[in-house]
């Protein structure tokens, strides 16, 4: 088959989960024989035309804008539809606001919703309002709707009666690492620092995480790892909250070994988030072996399926309460932190989640959508 991917940043890149599924969908599609085209947002950067089999098209766009994503799908539509493509894949709800445009020029349409985004707040009133558009144009004109949890299953079902199809995000793969670039960065060691690794955004729940540590007596350091910059209003928030605890760290945006070295060597990962599509970085802290502690919104619980933690969301004093058990249990931390287990039925929880999310079997169902959506009339 001929598929086009639209709605991500670039690949290859890292800025957020939506990325990681385009790279590792495309580039595992390319290797089967298909021929896959990403159109890549480009902002002035080195202009790539192949990646590990993949076509790559730029399409410019503003360097910084709010209307950044809308400019761009529009414009990436544009260019794909006079194109003789099989399926025509949109990934995020806003550059779906396009699909109606790729229907009239004949496209059968997939369109993976990573997340209720327009519930996220780091979006304004226009900008909100845009992407619930292009959650409703998804439901009404794509061929097939893929979403990453059977919370938002049920969701689309509900508000649209939109038989949608749960596809999961993937795990990679993984060796751990010793602690040696974050030794020499950051003076860490194994099991000496708790883990935040994600957006700094005010979904993530990263306030509550900062009060409950704060409120702890322990050695242990806590590790923020995000970018900083630019600074948001609440990115100012949670710095001034940790302005003053020198075992609060922030190491801005991290990847490659330093990302593996925090993982593999954290005494728990932690992810406080309000709203989640299927976080990647959960799926990356499980791969890597590590403990990890969940608010409780069935994003997370239904992704872990019973492994790891979990506190009540929006509850700092919860959360304080499940890193107090874990560190003083500190002991069983092979047994993920429970008396009732051995380590090696925590080890067969690990390797049952890397089975359910297998990149290669996820690629698989998602081709098998894509011959369903031709067949259709």
């Amino acid at each position: 088959m001929k598929i086009a991917m639209i709605g991500h940043k670039r690949i290859p890149g890292r800025s957020g989960g939506v990325e990681v599924v385009v790279e590792e969908l495309s580039t595992r599609m390319a290797q089967k024989g298909h021929e896959v085209v990403a159109y890549n947002r480009h902002c002035g950067e080195e202009k790539l035309k192949d990646y590990r089999g993949v076509k790559i098209i730029e399409v410019r766009t503003f360097k910084s804008s709010a209307l950044n994503a809308m400019v761009y799908s529009l414009f990436a539509t544009l260019r794909c539809v006079g194109k003789k493509y099989d399926v025509v894949h949109y990934h995020a709800e806003g550059p779906c606001a396009m699909i109606p445009l790729a229907k009239l020029f004949g496209k059968r349409v997939v369109a993976t919703v990573h997340g209720l985004d327009w519930q996220r707040g780091k979006w304004g009133g226009f900008a909100s309002k845009y992407i619930f558009f292009g959650e409703k144009m998804a439901a009404k004109f794509a061929d097939q709707v893929i979403v990453l949890s059977n919370n938002v299953q049920n969701y689309f079902k509900k508000t649209y009666g939109c038989n949608a199809v749960f596809v999961p995000n993937g795990i990679n793969p993984v060796t751990p690492e010793a602690p040696d670039l974050i030794r020499q960065k950051f003076g860490l060691e194994k099991d000496s620092y708790i883990l935040f690794l994600a957006r700094i955004t005010t979904e993530k729940g990263l306030d509550y995480l900062i009060d409950a540590y704060k409120a702890l007596q322990t050695d242990k350091k806590l590790v923020i790892a995000g970018s900083i910059e630019p600074q948001t209003e609440y990115i100012a928030s949670v710095l001034e909250k940790a302005k003053g605890n020198d075992n609060i760290i922030f190491t801005d945006f991290v990847s490659g070994k330093t990302l593996a070295e925090l993982f593999s060597n954290c005494f728990v990962y932690v992810l406080p988030s309000d709203i989640e599509g299927m976080p990647m970085s959960l799926l990356e802290a499980v791969g890597y072996g590590a403990p990890v502690i969940v608010s409780d919104i069935p994003e997370n619980t239904d992704c872990l399926s019973g492994y790891g933690h979990a506190f009540a969301h929006s509850d700092s004093e919860d959360l304080k309460r499940v890193l107090e058990h874990c560190l003083a249990h500190e002991a069983l931390k092979a047994q993920d932190f429970k008396e009732d287990t051995t380590p090696e039925q925590v080890a067969l929880q690990r390797a049952a989640l890397k089975q359910k999310y297998d990149w290669d079997n996820i690629t698989d169902q998602t081709i098998e959508i894509y011959q369903s959506v031709q067949k259709k009339k």
